[in-house]
């Protein structure tokens, strides 16, 4: 068997849920190495000073340690389902992700935690949140999915953090008039797809026998 890579992975973290559905999607194996958060390996931080998961190394020492770069490696590998549709689907992608990863990421963390910022309650960080979501409920008002009638990069890099999101207060995500959105997220949450990558690891300790994802 060639060397595979190795992922560094957290179960719940969404940016590693993303990684991890990207390369459950393109098919492409990897040695998964479950990380405690609080008790990181030392094998990880020497690749990664950051300390953030997901961390992939790749068989000749590569290390990728930003998810969405780690979605972009899988696909490039291999795309079975052709989720990375064309360059403009790409570049689509890209700016979604881009609105996720900075502005809706920063008001979730803010709506999740809202202890931690008293200045407001937390339904004030959650509606500054929702013009996100208003904008992904139009897309989907059009098309199955975020960019068309087909699962894109768009879709599994941002689906983990809507889990997120909807989790904090799921019956108030329920009653909310993104009907699209539920779809799709109900759609995404009861996936063959995510129950593959959620599976339930022990921590990964130095000298064990490795676990191919």
């Amino acid at each position: 068997m060639p060397d595979l890579a190795i992922l560094y992975s957290f179960r719940r973290c969404p940016y590693a849920m993303r990684a991890r559905l990207a390369i459950k999607d393109s098919a492409v194996r990897v040695e998964l190495r479950e990380v405690v958060l609080r008790n990181k390996p030392q094998a990880m931080l020497d690749i990664s000073p950051k300390a953030t998961v997901p961390v992939l190394q790749l068989a000749n020492g590569e290390v990728i340690d930003e998810s969405w770069d780690i979605v972009h490696w899988a696909t490039s590998q291999q795309d079975p389902n052709n989720i990375r549709g064309d360059a403009h689907q790409v570049e689509q992608a890209n700016r979604l992700i881009q609105q996720n990863d900075n502005d809706f990421k920063q008001h979730l963390d803010h709506y999740k935690y809202a202890d931690r910022f008293p200045e407001f309650p937390a339904e004030h960080y959650r509606n500054q949140a929702e013009a996100f979501l208003t904008l992904l409920d139009t897309k989907l008002a059009q098309h199955q999915y975020l960019l068309g009638e087909n699962p894109s990069l768009a879709d599994i890099g941002i689906f983990p953090f809507i889990r997120q999101f909807a989790h904090i207060d799921i019956d108030w995500f329920r009653q909310t008039p993104y009907k699209n959105l539920q779809r799709w997220f109900e759609h995404y949450i009861s996936s063959e797809l995510f129950a593959s990558i959620m599976n339930k690891h022990p921590q990964w300790q130095e000298g064990q026998a490795s676990r191919i994802f």
